[in-house]
C-alpha cells in the first residue's frame, strides 16, 4: 500500500463496515443521489442491460426494467449483503467493455486516486456507455469546517477532507476520456439541533475523516466545536448544514456519438447575432 495516498483505504473499509448495519438511519445524501441519477437514467432511450453499481453501500439503487446489476462496495459489510464484489473504485476487478451503464453514488469523494477511478469506469464501459456519478463536493460542511478550525486554534489539522469543485469534476471527466462530459451541482441544507447529530449522520453514512494520520480529537476540542457549531444556529435553535451534491455523466467514446462542430463551420456571425439580439431591447 503506498503511504503517500491521501486516505486510508483500510480505515475506510473498517468505517464502512461499522456504519453497515444502521446504514439506513442515515442514507438520507445518497437518496437525494440516487434520485438525481434517477432523473437522469429515466431520459435515456436506448436500453442499458448490465449495470454496474459501484459504492452500493445497501444496494438500494433500483435499475430499469429488464436491466442486470452487479454490485460493488469497498466494504465487506456492504459488498456482501448486496450480494457483490468487494473492491476500491480505483481498483476495479471487471473487465473492459463489461457494462452498458456504470452508476456511482456517494464514494468518489472517498478514492484515492479519482482520474483513475474515473479512468477505469469509462473502461469497464462498452461502446457509447454510460457514466452517472455523484458525490460530496465542495462547500459541503461550510458550517462544521470552521467549527472544528476554532475549536483547535493551536494546531491547524485537517478533518474535512479535501473536496473537488463541479469545474474540476468536469475536468476529470475529460481526463478520463469521457465523451460529452457534463458536471453539474445541487445543494441540499440540513438543519441540525446540534453538533452530536451531524456526527451521528457523518458516521452512519460512512462519511467521517478517513485522512491518513489524523490525531484524534480531544474532548475539550470537540466540546469547543460543539459550542461553535450551536453560535452558528437559527432562532430556532438549529444549525443549518450545507451538502453540495455533484453529478458527473459521461459517455464512453464512440464513432456514432455526435462531433463538435468544425473550427469556421457556422454560417452564421457572432457579430451578427449579438446585433440582432441588442436590436430587440
Amino acid at each position: 500500500m503506498a503511504t503517500t495516498e491521501l486516505f486510508d483505504r483500510a480505515l475506510r473499509r473498517r468505517r464502512r463496515d461499522r456504519a453497515q448495519p444502521g446504514y439506513a438511519a442515515h442514507d438520507f445524501l445518497r437518496a437525494a443521489m440516487l434520485d438525481g441519477i434517477a432523473e437522469r437514467l429515466d431520459s435515456v432511450t436506448r436500453p442499458m442491460v448490465d449495470i454496474l453499481d459501484l459504492g452500493c453501500f445497501d444496494g438500494a439503487f433500483v435499475p430499469p426494467p429488464g436491466s442486470r446489476v452487479i454490485r460493488a462496495d469497498a466494504g465487506f459489510g456492504f459488498a456482501a449483503a448486496a450480494r457483490g464484489v468487494q473492491c476500491d473504485e480505483d481498483r476495479l476487478p471487471f473487465a473492459d467493455a463489461s457494462f452498458d451503464c456504470v452508476v456511482s453514488a456517494g464514494v468518489l469523494d472517498q478514492v484515492n486516486d479519482v482520474p483513475g477511478a474515473l479512468a477505469l469506469a469509462r473502461r469497464v464501459l462498452k461502446p457509447d456507455g454510460l457514466f452517472l456519478g455523484a458525490f460530496l463536493g465542495a462547500g459541503s460542511l461550510a458550517t462544521l469546517k470552521p467549527a472544528l478550525l476554532a475549536a483547535e486554534p493551536d494546531r491547524a489539522i485537517a478533518r474535512v477532507h479535501p473536496q473537488i469543485d463541479v469545474r474540476s469534476a468536469g475536468d476529470l471527466m475529460m481526463r478520463a476520456g469521457f465523451a460529452l462530459p457534463v458536471a453539474d451541482i445541487e445543494t441540499l441544507t440540513v438543519r441540525y439541533s446540534g453538533l452530536g447529530r451531524l456526527l451521528d449522520d457523518l458516521r452512519g453514512m460512512a462519511a467521517t475523516n478517513l485522512l491518513r494520520g489524523t490525531p484524534p480529537l480531544t474532548r475539550a476540542a470537540l466540546a469547543a466545536a460543539a459550542q461553535g457549531f450551536a453560535a452558528r444556529a437559527d432562532p430556532d435553535g438549529r444549525t443549518p448544514e450545507r451538502f453540495q451534491i455533484v453529478f458527473l455523466t459521461g459517455w464512453a467514446p464512440d464513432p456514432s456519438q455526435p462531433k463538435p462542430a468544425k473550427r469556421g463551420s457556422a454560417t452564421a456571425s457572432l457579430a451578427a447575432a449579438l446585433k440582432e439580439g441588442g436590436s430587440a431591447s
